[in-house]
């Protein structure tokens, strides 16, 4: 069982910046895939971004440039660092977790936090 907790959401303005941390429970997993997604009301959630034990990562087209996923092992904490938002970033943003290292945009997940939401202002 792995246990994720987001934090770091909040309402900023059009073309601010906002940093994501999803705390993950010790766990003893050699390969994983670690990854953001993000849920509008109304919409279907998508895959934002995610990074794998060997530290390859995926970005969805919409935020390349502009998020940067990266993972503290020593603090067994995800991030996201969200740059230059817009008014269509605004969601609920989550984080989950699959053991082995394939790492896809379409990669079912099997561990999820309960989310942090992310409000932009034009």
């Amino acid at each position: 069982q792995v246990q994720l907790v987001e934090s770091g959401g909040g309402s900023v303005q059009a073309g601010g910046s906002l940093r994501l941390s999803c705390a993950a429970s010790s766990f003893i997993y050699q390969s994983w895939c670690m990854g953001w997604f993000r849920q509008a009301p109304g919409d279907e959630r998508e895959a934002v971004a995610n990074i794998n034990s060997i530290g390859s990562t995926n970005y969805a087209d919409s935020v390349k440039g502009r998020f940067t996923i990266s993972r503290d092992n020593a603090k067994n904490t995800l991030y996201l660092q969200l740059n230059s938002l817009q008014p269509e970033d605004s969601a609920m943003y989550y984080c989950a977790f699959a053991r082995g290292s394939w790492c896809s945009l379409i990669r079912g997940m099997e561990y999820w936090g309960k989310g942090t939401l992310v409000t932009i202002s034009s």
